[in-house]
């Protein structure tokens, strides 16, 4: 492998570990040689993840901690950084959309609960911000690092039926230019800050939208399909690479970014 590309012995947090995503890109990490620390809520669902990365034959260690409170990913940091000494990846996987705060099609913006608006928006923008507040001055005191978040086709143009999903994760993509520029201008250029935006994948969140109880497509899927040139949903493994890429000296001259991973869905009219 061409060392230009290697994460080995490089010390990643990911959120959402315990995740379909997070859990696709810590088994990709560990197998490239990096360090995986497993951050969650769960502590036994932590456990669980861990004992999986480590039968690869790497290492990876677990941190019970909420994306949503700062005080517990401040403990969660000294952890870390009494094991390892040092953070260089933070991988914010952690997020998604949430059951109430998904319209029926039939529904408006108006039968959209505030209580259900206020739970997706801070969980995707804040679920994001605060780990890079706290993991992110550790990479600004240690003068390197990289941070990738997951932003979305929402932030592109609107998706029908997810508001707070859509608002969430275009705030995504803005943060993301934001600290990259604010990072490399007071704390150099070996700190970068990049998105991705995967297209659609059928994970937890979104199956019952995505498919019928038989396995069928959904009418939704339907027209989604339909907007991808490559014909297809995607595969949660088909994030890997981008994502080390990413992290990697590959992309030392890119920060900043937001790169989809879509199947050609951001790039296609539909006419």
């Amino acid at each position: 492998m061409n060392e230009i590309f290697s994460i080995k012995d490089k010390v990643a947090v990911i959120t959402g570990a315990s995740g379909v995503l997070g859990g696709s890109l810590a088994k990709s990490f560990i197998e490239a040689g990096a360090k995986i620390v497993a951050l969650g809520r769960n502590q036994e669902t932590l456990d669980a993840r861990v004992k999986e990365l480590t039968a690869l034959g790497g290492e990876a260690f677990a941190v019970e901690a909420n994306v949503m409170n700062v005080e517990s990913l401040e403990s969660a940091s000294k952890k870390i950084l009494e094991k390892y000494g040092k953070i260089d990846i933070l991988l914010n996987i952690a997020g998604g959309n949430i059951p109430s705060a998904t319209l029926a099609p039939d529904q408006s913006f108006f039968d959209l609960k505030m209580e259900a608006w206020n739970e997706v928006t801070d969980l995707n923008i804040n679920g994001t911000v605060y780990p890079s507040y706290v993991f992110g001055k550790v990479m600004a005191e240690q003068g390197n690092g990289s941070i990738v978040n997951i932003s979305s086709m929402a932030a592109y143009s609107a998706i029908t039926r997810v508001a707070g999903y859509s608002a969430a994760k275009s705030a995504i993509t803005n943060f993301t230019q934001w600290l990259a520029s604010d990072v490399a201008l007071k704390f150099g250029d070996k700190i970068r800050v990049n998105a991705i935006a995967p297209g659609f994948f059928i994970g937890d969140q979104n199956r019952a939208i995505l498919l019928n109880p038989d396995g069928s497509l959904t009418d939704r899927s339907k027209k989604v399909i339909a907007k991808t040139p490559m014909g297809r949903f995607g595969n949660a493994d088909e994030l890997n690479g981008a994502v080390q890429f990413l992290c990697s000296d590959a992309a030392s001259f890119i920060t900043g970014a937001l790169l989809p991973i879509d199947g050609g869905f951001s790039a296609f009219s539909g006419v």
